[in-house]
């Protein structure tokens, strides 16, 4: 019997950071409330850099320049999901009122890090407040470090 092919899912994510308080999104999963930073899934024929800036665009409303890469993590929330999840950060001069255009997200908040931390058992994941305390404490990576120059793979490849 063959084993399953292990196939993480691709995710993106970004801190965004502006007067020592962090943008999370806020929305309803089963019925409960959950915080993260403005996130989701790598789609076909997009870079990574792209997927993010998407991603928080969808979810605040927010046009954005990414300044760096924080960290990549592998995260499994269970045996039968796990992620890639590259996250990014960026800076903006003044914690603008976000709209969501995606009709998941339920609001947006601007919160320092002991908010967020008094609301650890609402994040979505424990990676909601790592990569916080990553983009604060660890050195961030540049974004040169990501090469998607050969995202489309030529026909004649048989990769």
């Amino acid at each position: 019997m063959v084993k399953p092919r292990y196939k993480p899912n691709t995710t993106v994510a970004c801190v965004i950071h502006c007067d020592n308080k962090f943008l999370l999104v806020e929305e309803i999963i089963d019925g409960e409330v959950r915080f993260n930073q403005p996130a989701g899934h790598l789609e076909a024929n997009e870079t990574i850099i792209d997927a993010c800036i998407r991603e928080v665009k969808e979810e605040t409303g927010l046009n954005i320049t990414i300044s760096a890469l924080v960290c990549i993590y592998q995260f499994s929330a269970s045996n039968a999901l796990s992620f890639m999840r590259f996250t990014f950060c960026a800076q903006v001069n003044k914690c603008v009122e976000c709209t969501p255009i995606d009709p998941a997200i339920s609001a947006c908040h601007w919160l320092t890090i002991e908010q967020v931390k008094a609301r650890q058992n609402q994040l979505r994941s424990p990676l909601v407040l790592k990569s916080i305390e990553d983009y604060l404490h660890k050195p961030h990576s540049p974004l040169s470090l990501i090469n998607s120059e050969l995202q489309i793979i030529a026909a004649t490849n048989n990769a």
